[in-house]
């Protein structure tokens, strides 16, 4: 089985990359393990939204200032403006509406109700352009009964916060009071399911026209929209106010939509998804790699022209640590990662901790480095590359999506 290009790894950088080549011609398999770390996200993008501390306002402009071994450095922040545009349209084009500008953070509400800055998030959820300029002075801050994955409380005081006045109400319908029978149906992804038909959305409705009082705004835990934004629109057309959605503790139904529709994508351009599955080595010839084996397709290797390694860093076991050294797992690549396992971590759960910066050796094009040297036709993408702290820096799906557009060109074009 040949391929024009083989990508380790299914999530928002694999589906990024793979989409990008199959919409040029190329034959795409993608290795996917299955779901990724998409269910996380609560449905916005960050492009870099910290730096030393510091809220960043212009991530086009602080890009500049990043250090050379920063992924968007290898990029080149002349080119990033660019490629953050292709990113939002390839997001359009999958049927993910989202809004954002790339030389404006926005702000985005954690399920904690902390203001986070952001590049873009989805139209529906609730977004603030300005902490000084709300868009609500009052909103009622909807509470599903027996829906415990958003602290309402916190959310409602961080909200306050802020400047909102917000009236914390609960209620339930019919239809919800059934899925509570069983406390694990009260998830983000049950509720999805169970809220798709325009009486349970009518019911809902009911629910929020009758119990929202004076709010200029009404807040609803993001419980719908599990495969498309047909459910949110059509509940946003039948409440008489305003209606935006925020993010919930995970499993979160955005982030699942957002994978959801990037597969199908990907699928509809003639790529070749293999789920359940994963990359365990390959075979190299003197600066190429010749071939991908997997745990299913173990005696039939999947040979290319070009790989892409997207697995991700440490949660999804696209690198790993033992008591001697950070390493990752398939092809055993270089890894920038200090050598002193006492310099790993730092005492204090905020405080920043190196390993958040540990990942894959590469060159400027992104090509991966093995014993000193560059494997020409290997590249990295997503979290799985170092010289970047996602958390502390706010750029993990920035990074992502840029350095999977990045790669995507480089092969195109032949680097």
């Amino acid at each position: 089985m040949r391929m024009d290009t083989v990508i380790m790894g299914g999530g928002l950088s694999g589906l990024t990359c793979g989409i990008a080549l199959a919409k040029r011609g190329q034959r795409v398999t993608i290795v996917a393990g299955g779901q990724s770390t998409l269910m996380f996200n609560g449905g916005s993008m960050e492009l870099l939204g910290n730096i030393d501390g510091q809220d960043v306002t212009n991530p086009l402009q602080a890009i500049t200032t990043l250090p050379q071994n920063h992924p968007y450095s290898k990029i080149g922040a002349n080119r990033i403006a660019e490629i953050a545009d292709e990113a939002k349209q390839l997001l359009a084009d999958a049927g993910i509406n989202m809004a954002g500008d790339a030389t404006a953070n926005h702000w985005r509400i954690t399920p904690m109700g902390i203001a986070k800055p952001a590049w873009l998030t989805l139209s529906e959820n609730l977004r603030i352009d300005d902490l000084n300029q709300l868009p609500a002075k009052r909103v009622a801050l909807m509470c599903i009964r027996g829906y415990f994955d958003q602290p309402n409380g916190m959310l409602a005081q961080g909200l306050r916060d802020l400047g909102f006045d917000v009236q914390a109400i609960e209620f339930t319908t019919d239809d919800i009071t059934s899925l509570r029978r069983s406390p694990s149906e009260m998830r983000a992804t049950s509720l999805a399911k169970h809220l798709v038909s325009n009486n349970a959305l009518q019911r809902v409705a009911d629910q929020i026209n009758s119990l929202a009082g004076d709010a200029d705004m009404v807040l609803l835990p993001s419980v719908l929209g599990q495969t498309d934004d047909n459910d949110i629109v059509t509940l946003q057309r039948l409440c008489n106010k305003p209606l935006r959605l925020v993010a919930t503790l995970p499993p979160a139904v955005a982030g699942m939509r957002m994978q959801t529709l990037l597969r199908h994508y990907f699928k509809m351009l003639g790529g070749n998804y293999l789920t359940g599955d994963s990359a365990i080595g390959g075979n190299f010839e003197g600066d190429k790699l010749l071939n991908v084996t997997t745990a299913k397709l173990a005696d039939m290797p999947l040979r290319a022209n070009n790989f892409v390694l997207a697995t991700g860093s440490f949660v999804s076991r696209g690198l790993a640590a033992n008591y001697e050294r950070v390493y990752e797992p398939v092809f055993d690549l270089d890894v920038d990662a200090d050598a002193d396992r006492e310099k790993w971590t730092r005492f204090g759960v905020l405080e920043p901790q190196a390993y958040s910066r540990y990942g894959v050796a590469t060159d400027d094009n992104l090509c991966c480095l093995k014993q000193g040297k560059t494997i020409g036709n290997l590249y990295a993408i997503g979290s799985i590359l170092s010289g970047h702290d996602a958390i502390k820096m706010g750029d993990g799906t920035g990074v992502s999506m840029l350095t999977a557009l990045a790669v995507a060109r480089n092969i195109l074009c032949g680097k």
